[in-house]
């Protein structure tokens, strides 16, 4: 029990200004991030599934949340929400955990670097107290400007200045001696440069504080309506990429902390269940969505966590800080909170996977880079989707290996005999096709189909046509086929 309370402060530590900062990120109130971190603490952490995974909202559905509030409003959030947590608890139910372990991890890292590059994009602007254009491109082709125009601006020189001091600290914190690290990199960075705002009177923009209960909007009728007005296609498409990315992205962080302990492993079905019932209590309360976090989770095992009890005690410290000192949110600079998430966006980009991926597996690198392309010029759903198709593509291409081999070694007098063998597929059908019209026309054909392992319908009837237009020009064409 000890360890555990100690494991639950580290957790509490590093979850805060994460939460505070994910929040702001997504055009949000800040104290709607604690709620989801403290029902992800309170609620999820009581339910079976993974015993030290800690969750909460997460950086990688920053964009897609900042996204659906612009184009919906944020009454349109708890709709969302509440739709993906029940999504969740069906999948669960339906014993489909599991299969979200099938998902191609090129297509993940690559979501994870489209979304890492984006968020980097947009919070770039908030580090100099400016607003981003909006859309993933806009974002990245006004930088330049962005930049120009904060060299020429005191104030917004000030918090770049600021958010810049927050990302290296973040980045040198791990080098510092082992007793000032017991203070997580996060919080340091939050506590460090929010003294130096109050001390120096900087002009800089702050966290905009509202109070927990006047922060919760659940959803209403009116809210649905509104939604069925601005466009259901869009409004589904929301839905169905937070529940796909929020289970993914925490039934992934489940089999990385299994890795990281010795105790029980996670029981997928019911971990998605619990990921559900966070999300359906989340969207009730007008919440952001929660998933699983790798970086509390990691937090919570290297801090000696050997139960639950460390992940629900951190949503009880947040929910007392929520609580007692609401006031203290408004103390921090958002740049600050903005310098935080460039440098989780950072960390989000698989740069130490591509080059060896690329060297050994150069499809699989080709699909990462298309997947964050594609998320970066289209949006979230739209750029996972075109991963997912490509990955198919690629997986059918792989697994359709044919051999065509032409034997006439017997004569004019004896028959040409093809024999195909392998995986006959309509991807392989111009290959097939272009050897089969290239035989004699004037000789006996014998097709041997024995040694093939699949045939599907468009090569057998290809196959089939070539078979009657060969017969029809005076050759005799026999086909042996398999009983397979």
């Amino acid at each position: 029990m000890r360890t555990d309370i100690t494991a639950s402060v580290v957790v509490f530590l590093v979850a805060l200004p994460l939460c505070v900062g994910v929040a702001v990120a997504s055009g949000v109130p800040a104290e709607l991030g604690l709620v989801t971190g403290i029902v992800g603490g309170i609620v999820t952490g009581m339910l079976p599934g993974s015993s030290l995974q800690v969750s909460g909202p997460a950086a990688g559905l920053t964009v897609l949340i900042l996204e659906a509030v612009t184009e919906f409003g944020i009454g349109a959030l708890g709709v969302f929400v509440l739709t993906a947590g029940v999504l969740q608890l069906v999948m669960g139910a339906l014993r489909l955990g599991r299969w979200f372990r099938a998902i191609s991890i090129a297509v993940v890292e690559g979501m994870l670097g489209g979304i890492g590059l984006v968020l980097i994009a947009g919070q770039l602007y908030a580090m100099a107290d400016a607003k981003a254009p909006g859309s993933g491109p806009a974002n990245i082709a006004g930088l330049p400007g962005m930049f120009a125009k904060t060299a020429g601006s005191p104030p917004a020189l000030t918090a770049f200045a600021l958010g810049a001091a927050t990302v290296a600290i973040m980045a040198f914190w791990k080098h510092m001696p082992e007793k000032v690290r017991v203070l997580p990199a996060p919080l340091a960075a939050v506590a460090l440069t929010t003294a130096a705002v109050g001390l120096f009177q900087l002009p800089v923009k702050r966290v905009e504080v509202k109070g927990l209960l006047g922060a919760i909007q659940p959803p209403g009728v009116g809210d649905l309506e509104g939604l069925m007005e601005a466009g259901i296609v869009g409004a589904v498409g929301t839905v169905v990429a937070i529940t796909l990315i929020a289970s993914a992205e925490s039934l992934f962080s489940a089999a990385a902390v299994d890795r990281l302990h010795s105790g029980p492993g996670t029981d997928y079905d019911k971990e998605l269940m619990a990921q559900g019932a966070g999300n359906t209590v989340c969207g009730a309360l007008g919440a952001l969505p929660m998933t699983a976090v790798i970086v509390r989770s990691a937090a919570n095992v290297q801090a000696g966590a050997k139960t639950k009890v460390s992940r629900v005690l951190h949503g009880v410290w947040l929910l007392l800080f929520a609580a007692l000192l609401p006031a203290a949110l408004g103390l921090i600079p958002v740049a600050t909170l903005a310098g935080i998430l460039v440098f989780s966006g950072w960390k989000l980009i698989p740069l130490g996977e591509l080059k060896p991926l690329w060297r050994e597996h150069r499809g699989e690198a080709l699909i990462l880079v298309v997947t964050a392309i594609a998320i970066i010029a289209t949006s979230m759903f739209e750029g996972v989707l075109a991963g997912l198709l490509l990955a198919v593509a690629k997986t059918a291409w792989d697994t359709s290996h044919i051999q065509v081999q032409v034997d006439d070694s017997g004569g004019k007098a004896a028959p040409v005999r093809v024999a195909i063998s392998g995986n006959a597929t309509f991807l392989r059908l111009p290959r097939i096709l272009d050897t089969l019209e290239g035989l004699p026309k004037d000789r006996q054909i014998e097709l041997d189909l024995l040694d093939l392992r699949h045939l599907d319908h468009a090569c057998h009837t290809a196959l089939t046509n070539w078979a009657d237009k060969h017969n029809k020009e005076e050759g005799v064409t026999r086909v042996v086929m398999s009983t397979v």
